[in-house]
């Protein structure tokens, strides 16, 4: 064999190997993850995204092979609401801990590069990410273009503002769920949130739809996913992925 003919051989190699790689890059599922900056203000304080909400799901999108980027309205520390701290946690939430300390800014993120859109709760979004025009053009951008949207428990409000090409609520008439009401009184918290994230959800013409509290508890209306509370989320992080599988 030639040192030529055997040298052909290897860059054609180099060179299937290299589009193989280009085309498992294009391949694989983006997801954004937004979350909050706020950790709540008057009674409510030391709030934040509650930690379980977002680290299952991007634990089960991480080890699926998925590119995840996290983001938030300023970008920077996304908090922890302190509720969701515990010693009984998972050693491998500890790695979503410094994710949350180091999110985009919404303003740098390209919304062409994702597939979904998946956003988690905590009191927390009810101080910046509720009725947030910034937060309604990016939902809308992600359900004009048919992508999958996500969000559970209080992160559902996020959905609330964001309108169709009629103007009306993109929930209008779907089956939705979010942290109730009687979960909001289970945990002593109905009295001092600024609203219900259910009464909102309900004003939409949305089909509101809860389980008992605190259940495992997520429905999927078309390319919209919505989970009922953190013990939800790995439900919810399941049904994104059978959305994203089958497109």
């Amino acid at each position: 064999m030639s040192i030529r003919y055997k040298h052909s051989g290897i860059i054609k190699k180099i060179i299937f190997e290299y589009f193989k790689k280009q085309k498992d890059i294009t391949m694989t599922k983006k997801i954004l993850i937004v979350t909050t900056n706020s950790t709540g203000e008057g009674k409510i304080k030391d709030n934040g995204v509650y930690l379980e909400e977002f680290a299952r799901p991007y634990l089960i999108f991480k080890n699926a092979g998925y590119t995840i980027d996290s983001a938030s309205l300023k970008g920077g520390l996304s908090p922890i609401d302190i509720n969701s701290m515990s010693c009984s946690n998972p050693i491998e939430w500890d790695d979503c801990i410094k994710v949350l300390r180091t999110t985009k800014s919404l303003l740098d993120v390209d919304m062409n590069f994702y597939d979904a859109i998946y956003f988690p709760g905590g009191h927390g979004c009810l101080f910046d990410i509720a009725n947030n025009e910034e937060i309604n053009n990016l939902v809308e951008y992600f359900y004009n273009k048919k992508k999958v949207i996500a969000a559970i428990c209080h992160g559902v409000i996020a959905l609330v503002g964001a309108k169709d090409e009629n103007g009306e609520s993109i929930l209008k008439k779907r089956f939705v769920t979010a942290f109730t009401n009687k979960e909001e009184q289970i945990a002593k918290m109905d009295t001092i949130v600024p609203f219900s994230v259910e009464d909102k959800i309900k004003k939409t013409g949305a089909k509101f739809i809860e389980a008992k509290p605190f259940s495992e508890h997520a429905v999927a209306d078309g390319n919209i996913i919505t989970g009922q509370n953190q013990n939800s989320a790995g439900l919810c992080a399941k049904k994104i992925m059978e959305l994203l599988e089958d497109k």
